[in-house]
């Protein structure tokens, strides 16, 4: 029953997961505005108008690789530009290439770059209409809210509402201009039915110096390498469905996980004895060729020895040995020899080592007459 129970869970998830993929993916509508996108608010045909005029129509994708285009469009990046990204296309136009730039809240490196000031209270968009130089183009056909845009003194209006507010500029940057608009869906499939719509996409694309093709930014509508920003994670098809993979799997592996086998219990350890820790040091010593510090380790402890036995002074060294030599002058001796023997018998054998260690030991703490016995 517990089985059954899991498999009814995980098939429920994998349901919402689809639904939410079929929904994100859904061909009705294009909130970024891509140039793939037959929807509404797609703007496919603003390619194939492009392409039509005879400026080529490219797509960006894959690299964000500016070298060929001569008028740029960029509809709302989805997947943020970078600081690098946005310097890039800010030396493209100022070398002569012209930018159309339509987005509802912008991007913040694009806005930054190109000193795009938004304001925070919408406008009603109906109504809008072009200006200077789009005097000709009419009321224009939108979205119902727009974010108006605050205007430099090199930022000339070219849509304004019925209000005044600029809803659109135009900017000369070095040898290039860029057109920044704040309601892109004047330029989207389902509104160039209208002849204001229509007539200004052939001016914006009129705009394209002779022979120089038209391009767009496909690039910042997909996953890029600086996209891991919780915007991209949350507001895009891709992102959110990778999200749910994501909580899928890791309620899969809650619900269907088995252990290998039974759980086996840790024996508490008990207490080591001294033995025990001594020959794990001394098997770690002689396994690294620590000979010679362990020889010294007895030759200093030996020292010690002696030097609390005679009750004199063990540092330093000379003055320790000039009073072993008044007090007892045979363990003095004996010492010295064991002591030279330190120095050659670090390299020597091991039944060496064993011997110079014992007569170190012996010095340290002599057998009283008893034990000789």
């Amino acid at each position: 029953m517990r089985d059954v129970r899991g498999w009814l869970v995980l098939a429920g998830l994998a349901a919402v997961v689809a639904v939410l993929l079929a929904l994100g993916s859904n061909p009705q509508g294009s909130p970024e505005h891509s140039t793939n996108s037959d929807a509404k608010n797609g703007a496919s045909a603003v390619r194939y108008v492009a392409q039509s005029l005879g400026h080529g129509g490219e797509q960006i994708g894959g690299s964000f690789d500016l070298g060929k285009a001569g008028l740029l469009f960029v509809f709302s990046p989805t997947s943020p530009f970078t600081g690098y990204e946005a310097q890039q296309l800010h030396d493209w136009v100022s070398g002569g290439g012209v930018l159309v730039y339509a987005s509802e809240t912008g991007d913040d490196q694009v806005d930054s770059a190109f000193g795009v000031r938004r304001s925070n209270n919408p406008t009603m968009a109906r109504g809008a209409s072009g200006v200077e130089p789009l005097a000709g183009v009419g009321e224009l056909n939108g979205g119902d809210f727009v974010y108006p845009l605050a205007l430099t003194t090199n930022q000339v209006a070219i849509v304004r509402d019925r209000s005044g507010l600029a809803l659109g500029y135009i900017e000369n940057i070095g040898a290039g201009r860029a057109v920044v608009l704040a309601d892109p869906l004047e330029l989207c499939n389902g509104y160039l039915d209208q002849d204001a719509n229509a007539r200004m996409l052939v001016d914006l694309i009129a705009l394209a110096p002779p022979g120089a093709n038209v391009a767009f930014d496909e690039y910042h509508h997909g996953f890029t390498v600086g996209d891991v920003t919780p915007r991209a994670w949350l507001l895009t098809p891709w992102g959110a469905g990778l999200a749910w993979l994501v909580i899928a799997v890791f309620a899969g592996l809650i619900l269907r996980g088995r252990g290998f086998g039974p759980r086996v219990p840790l024996e508490a350890g008990g207490a080591r004895a001294a033995g025990e820790w001594t020959s794990a040091v001394g098997a770690l010593l002689h396994r690294a060729g620590g000979s010679r510090v362990t020889l010294d380790v007895l030759a200093t402890a030996t020292q010690r020895a002696v030097a609390t036995r005679l009750g004199i002074p063990l540092e330093p060294h000379e003055r320790m040995q000039a009073a072993l030599e008044q007090r007892a002058p045979q363990l003095a001796t004996a010492l010295a020899v064991a002591e030279r023997a330190v120095a050659t018998a670090a390299a020597a054998r091991d039944a060496d080592l064993l011997d110079t260690a014992r007569r170190l030991h012996h010095i340290a703490y002599p057998l009283s007459t008893e034990e000789k016995k």
